[in-house]
């Protein structure tokens, strides 16, 4: 099987990749060619220095061609786009990257289904981002996968267009779509990006290493978490899925814990102590916070739950997990005395 992930060198796709390697095997099959599309070249060894894997950099909608034309691909993992915080900030650079860039990868693959070469899988990557509050149609206190999305920013517009390309390439039989709304991943490593949410990482990713960190919401402001772990395991599991077990080709609502920041700040100080949390300041952020109160917090999933998919139990968990797979990351003095590091 040939695999192509855009995004593939941000945290998501790394993290994907790395997943798909240690696999060997997607859909039961074999995996020949995994290439990553990204603007820059991944740099951990378990991806360079695999045979496998493929590298392609550059803006994606420019090396298309070349890039579709290397190789038919068997599927496709679709995470490459501009974050919200971006959006807003750059119109145009939105809708290049978002729905400019996602019409012509369709339409790539569209080019590729032939009678020899089946419609490849593709996976695309939405997000919460496609629900809000419309004055016409309030945003319900509990999304469930039936709730008529009504996104309130650039960046929702854009994910739920995308959404319906996918679901019509789908009924058209150019591709096997399969669109999944992910929940804010945290805690994610590295550095901050543009994403509205960034905070929801750095809050815990900024302290644990020494860094103090700022907090740009409401402290009772409730959110939809889940870890990186449990995101890959929904991505793969919608992607494993037989159309009948999908359920149509509406995208689906992947499992959210909710968890209000001041709930994930206590988890912090159970786990790293009172030197951490003070590292730890309150400095609004009046377009941060209207962007992220405007996304739902609470949701029931039942498609899903049906694919065996569940939310983390609770934000320590999601701490435990980072400590897990970031240790070096952790490098405040108490924090790694706290922890046995």
């Amino acid at each position: 099987m040939n695999i192509l992930i855009t995004g593939g060198t941000g945290f998501l796709g790394r993290t994907l990749a790395q997943s798909l390697l240690q696999r060997g095997q997607l859909a039961g099959l074999p995996i020949t060619t995994l290439a990553l599309a990204d603007l820059v070249a991944p740099s951990e060894p378990a991806l360079t220095q695999d045979p496998r894997v493929q590298t392609h950099t550059g803006d994606l909608l420019s090396s298309l061609p070349g890039l579709m034309a290397a190789q038919r691909w068997d599927a496709v993992f679709h995470l490459a786009s501009a974050v919200s915080g971006e959006c807003e900030a750059n119109f145009d650079l939105g809708l290049h990257a978002n729905l400019d860039t996602t019409r012509a990868l369709l339409d790539a693959c569209r080019a590729q289904t032939t009678a020899d070469h089946a419609p490849p899988l593709f996976f695309f990557s939405s997000s919460v981002a496609v629900f809000g509050s419309d004055p016409a149609i309030p945003l319900p206190a509990v999304v469930r996968d039936n709730t008529l999305p009504t996104p309130q920013s650039s960046y929702g517009i854009h994910k739920f267009v995308c959404e319906q390309l996918v679901a019509d390439y789908t009924r058209k039989g150019f591709i096997d779509g399969r669109a999944a709304r992910l929940m804010t991943v945290s805690v994610r490593p590295g550095r901050p990006n543009g994403a509205a949410s960034s905070f929801l990482s750095g809050l815990f990713r900024e302290p644990l290493a020494g860094q103090p960190s700022a907090c740009p919401v409401d402290l009772d402001t409730e959110v939809a978490l889940s870890s990186p772990t449990n995101t890959i395991a929904g991505i793969l599991a919608v992607v494993e899925a037989n159309r009948e077990a999908f359920g149509g080709r509406t995208a689906i609502n992947l499992p959210a814990l909710t968890v209000s920041v001041r709930q994930m700040l206590q988890a912090l100080q159970d786990l790293a102590g009172p030197e951490v949390m003070a590292l730890i300041r309150e400095v609004p952020d009046a377009g941060v916070k209207n962007i992220v109160q405007a996304w739902p917090s609470r949701f029931e999933s039942p498609r899903a739950a049906a694919l065996g998919l569940s939310p983390d139990p609770d934000f320590g968990s999601v701490l435990h997990q980072y400590v897990q797979h970031h240790a070096e990351a952790v490098t405040h003095p108490a924090a790694r005395q706290r922890l046995g590091l």
